[in-house]
């Protein structure tokens, strides 16, 4: 499933980056339409339902497109989306888009974990820090873990910093036990 997601996500940034759309814009219409999803559980049953035609699901979805005022592409993706039985996958594309979008436009996702709430000038410090190590500028999402003890965890796509406490105390174990 993850090289379909992939694939569909790939295609609508394509489209976004050749017609210079706002990207911004883009993403926030496709959260429009996957929060309304999330909100409805009966407008997911019907975008997954098969025995529903899909011109039924499109002159649906351009209701929705109105009612939100959709980019007329961000419309024209979902209803690909439509004629290809893909609208249950639909958080996985978006979310997928999203990570698209951040590479091309440079920017490394960055998931910090600390033990406590960061303040904000330790924030732009390890902020700085991972875009000396990536090349890029970074996108972070902050999270609070108290078995950490001390320090961060940085998670940069399957690339994990471990600079806990707890982490370096791992270490200290692994060195103890192998020597």
């Amino acid at each position: 499933m993850a090289a379909v997601t992939s694939r569909y996500a790939r295609a609508f940034a394509d489209a976004v980056f050749e017609l210079k759309l706002d990207s911004t814009r883009v993403v926030q219409d496709l959260h429009a339409v996957l929060t309304l999803s999330g909100e409805s559980p009966e407008l997911q049953r019907v975008w997954e339902n098969p025995s529903i035609a899909a011109d039924q699901k499109r002159n649906l979805l351009d209701a929705i497109a109105g009612r939100l005022g959709l980019l007329k592409q961000v419309r024209n993706f979902l209803a690909v989306l439509i004629d290809h039985h893909r609208m249950g996958m639909l958080p996985e594309i978006a979310k997928q888009f999203e990570h698209e979008l951040h590479e091309r436009l440079g920017f490394a996702e960055a998931e910090i974990t600390s033990a406590r709430e960061l303040a904000e000038q330790q924030r732009r410090e390890l902020e700085l820090q991972i875009s000396q190590l990536t090349g890029k500028r970074v996108l972070a999402k902050y999270a609070i873990d108290p078995k950490l003890l001390g320090g961060a965890m940085v998670r940069i796509g399957s690339t994990i910093y471990d600079g806990s406490v707890r982490g370096q105390l791992q270490k200290m174990k692994e060195q103890l036990v192998n020597s």
